[in-house]
């Protein structure tokens, strides 16, 4: 049955209740029934699974589906099912199924009930199964996520590699190749490796105008940021997305523990968890999944409003599918990612274990997305460029939906740079990559410039003038142009492109936008910048309020408040007694025995010099250590033996004594009378005592001084946690 004999928007209706295509979908379906290869690359949420699944009903015989994930056939067969009177209609075959299920697959399939059938290509490397399906009819063979045959792909899978050679042992037929995200070099890579050079190629926008990218430098702050963004989205569903499962297991504690539902999700988590959190977040039951790229394959939930990158993903691929689940339904979806250059770093390290090839493929994916976090240009013209299509940043589709295009940065004339770079990319042969060519501009050697004599040209140096980073900035702008590309052979390699020969002959004005510079432990909030350190005249008025407060109770200044909080103090601007119980070593209890005359005057501080407080919101720890605490106060009151506490728990005395004073320090006393008297007589405890009462510090190192080697620094820190403990709380 060719296209022209089936009523295909007849055929839609029947089986999936639409009425009309949505964007290439007709034609592709046409291509697939007229029995052509078929290569299709259509964004998350475009509608790719109907495009083989319509085919597969209305042809004679079955499909052949190949898709990597267990999770995900398992979704499209129910979906499928829930179209037919069949249950046969759609199967899954794969080393989940017992000997009895599979009895049952074989039986649907020679019957002709069977239409799709789901594979991963490990099963169809079996020869029992290759040999049962070599004799039934199959229409076509379908793979599904096709980026994973490319090793340039985000998503590489070796097994994938071998299809090609497993098709041609089933007979000759159509090969449809599927994908949501694929770069021209991908592209290639996939009709190469499958043989269908052939093939009908569709190729939808990968434009969201629906999406904002937002990157903001990532700081400590960073979870007060999160769970202020997400306040914004009270009953919204989001995903967050972070590199490893320890990562999604603090983040998710962090912001349950802060008022927000959340769960995570990651492969570390057992089936019927994930399984659980996974229909808890489509149910709607949660608002938020933290997780690790496991989660979201497949998933289709039209209304997740927010996508936030915890930590910047290892290639652009990567973050256009993650951000991709934001707004399928064309309503708004907000994409936050944090960047941090220590990240891309950890990224590196982790490849270093791998064959050199694959490293240099991770590397080169890597210095992309560090290209596209660090640009001030349109980000969304910059990320289609990547994926080979052309956006008119002016009247382009949601060309205002950018951080970078709503906050502009200043721009230069660079006409002449531009010469200059494209000049040395000519005279170089247009044999070397960015950095070679950055390295030629600005006069630096390396192996690669000495081995072909680059270094003893005339134009070695031409653009010294400017400095390494403005160069790889200009590199990047002028890709993005069109007036240079990167040779898809040889990947990365810089080629001029014809207009930017007609540049060299005929150069224009070409403004350059400055690449932002993002500093470690800064971030912006509203107009003010806050860093990470402590107001320092405020610190000081605290310290001599806490030895005023101190001589009143007749303590020494370090019973009131250690000085680590009274710098806490000065970085947070707490105005009330419940924002002074969150400062660093302060319980609720000590804010309120000593915490009134510090608040009011920090509140007049705030007053008087216009300041804007950094953290309005301050963030509850997750409590991640409270438990061992808990155990050890109990254990202390049940007069348990230390050397047991610590035994118990896996600590030396040293650790064990240094969440002995965490606790006390916080304000919370523990009554260690009946160890002191084991260690210590009663004279001794007294002459310590007396000691710590007298002196302008509890500094042991200053204590050990004293006494001068009469005591050891156990036998002190012993004594200074009764102290702190009856004098302080």
């Amino acid at each position: 049955m060719k296209s022209t004999e089936i009523d295909l928007h007849r055929e839609l209706k029947r089986f999936f209740g639409f009425s009309q295509f949505k964007g290439l979908q007709e034609e592709v379906v046409k291509s697939i029934i007229s029995g052509h290869n078929t290569f299709v690359i259509m964004p998350t949420g475009g509608g790719k699974s109907l495009c083989y699944q319509l085919p597969a009903l209305v042809l004679e015989g079955t499909a052949i589906v190949v898709s990597p994930l267990i999770a995900l056939m398992k979704n499209q067969v129910d979906a499928i099912r829930s179209l037919s009177t069949e249950q046969g209609v759609a199967h899954v075959l794969n080393s989940s199924l017992t000997k009895t299920e599979i009895n049952q697959v074989k039986e649907d399939i020679k019957k002709g009930v069977t239409k799709l059938l789901y594979v991963a290509p490990e099963s169809l490397t079996k020869a029992e199964y290759a040999n049962f399906l070599k004799e039934e009819k199959i229409s076509f063979v379908a793979i599904d996520e096709a980026h994973c045959i490319s090793e340039w792909g985000h998503d590489f899978r070796p097994e994938y590699r071998n299809l090609r050679n497993i098709i041609r042992l089933l007979g000759d037929m159509p090969i449809i190749g599927l994908t949501a995200t694929a770069t021209p070099k991908v592209q290639e890579d996939i009709l190469k490796n499958l043989e269908i050079p052939d093939a009908n190629v569709f190729k939808a926008s990968f434009n969201r105008p629906n999406l904002f990218y937002d990157i903001r430098p990532k700081t400590k702050n960073i979870e007060a940021d999160i769970i202020r963004f997400i306040q914004q989205y009270k009953g919204k569903s989001g995903v967050i997305y972070c590199l490893s499962r320890k990562k999604v297991e603090e983040i998710a504690h962090v912001l349950q523990v802060n008022g927000i539902s959340a769960v995570p999700y990651h492969a570390g988590l057992d089936a019927k968890t994930r399984a659980k959190h996974q229909d808890m977040f489509l149910m709607e039951e949660v608002d938020v999944v933290v997780a690790t790229i496991a989660f979201g394959m497949g998933i289709d939930k039209p209304d997740v409003r927010y996508v936030i990158h915890h930590d910047i993903p290892k290639s652009l691929e990567s973050y256009y599918q993650e951000t991709g689940r934001a707004g399928r339904d064309g309503g708004e979806g907000y994409c936050l990612a944090y960047y941090s250059y220590k990240d891309i770093e950890k990224l590196e390290k982790f490849m270093a274990g791998k064959p050199v090839a694959e490293q240099e493929i991770g590397f080169a994916l890597l210095q992309e997305v560090v290209a596209y976090a660090e640009t001030s240009i349109s980000r969304r013209k910059f990320l289609l460029h990547y994926f080979g299509e052309e956006f008119d940043e002016i009247n382009g589709e949601g060309a205002d939906m950018d951080d970078n295009v709503r906050n502009p940065k200043q721009k230069t004339e660079a006409k002449e740079e531009v010469v200059k770079l494209l000049k040395v990319v000519q005279d170089t042969k247009q044999v070397y990559k960015t950095k070679e060519i950055v390295f030629t501009l600005i006069g630096k050697v390396n192996a690669l410039l000495k081995a072909n004599k680059t270094d003893a040209q005339n134009f070695f140096g031409f653009g010294s003038e400017k400095d390494e980073k403005y160069w790889v900035a200009l590199v990047r702008q002028v890709l993005v142009a069109g007036l240079l590309k990167k040779d898809i052979e040889s990947y990365g390699v810089l080629k001029l492109t014809d207009a930017g020969m007609g540049f060299i002959d005929k150069p224009v004005s070409f403004m350059m936008t400055e690449d932002h510079e993002y500093v470690e432990g800064e971030m912006e909030v509203g107009t003010v910048r806050t860093s990470n350190a402590s107001d320092e005249v405020l610190v000081a008025m605290l310290k001599d309020l806490c030895k005023k407060v101190a001589k009143k109770a007749g303590v020494p200044p370090f019973v009131v408040f250690q000085e680590p909080s009274l710098e806490d103090m000065g970085l947070k601007y707490p105005v009330t007694l419940e924002e002074m119980a969150n400062v660093h070593g302060v319980s609720e209890g000590k804010a309120k025995k000593y915490g009134q005359e510090f608040v009011e005057l920090i509140k007049k501080y705030v007053e008087d010099n216009d300041i804007i407080r950094p953290d309005d919101l301050v963030v509850k720890s997750t409590g991640a250590n409270s438990a061992l605490k808990l155990y050890i106060i109990q254990s202390v009151d049940r007069k348990l033996s230390l050397e047991d506490i610590a035994r118990a728990k896996g600590l030396d005395m040293g650790a064990l004594l240094k969440e002995m004073e965490q606790i006390v320090y916080a304000g919370t006393k523990l009554n260690i009378d009946y160890w002191l008297n084991e260690v210590l007589d009663e004279e001794q405890q007294e002459e310590i005592y007396d000691y710590f009462m007298e002196a302008d510090t509890d500094n042991i190192k200053v204590a050990m001084a004293e006494f001068d080697g009469d005591y050891d620094t156990e036998e002190l820190r012993l004594m200074r946690i009764q102290f702190i403990s009856k004098e302080a709380n």
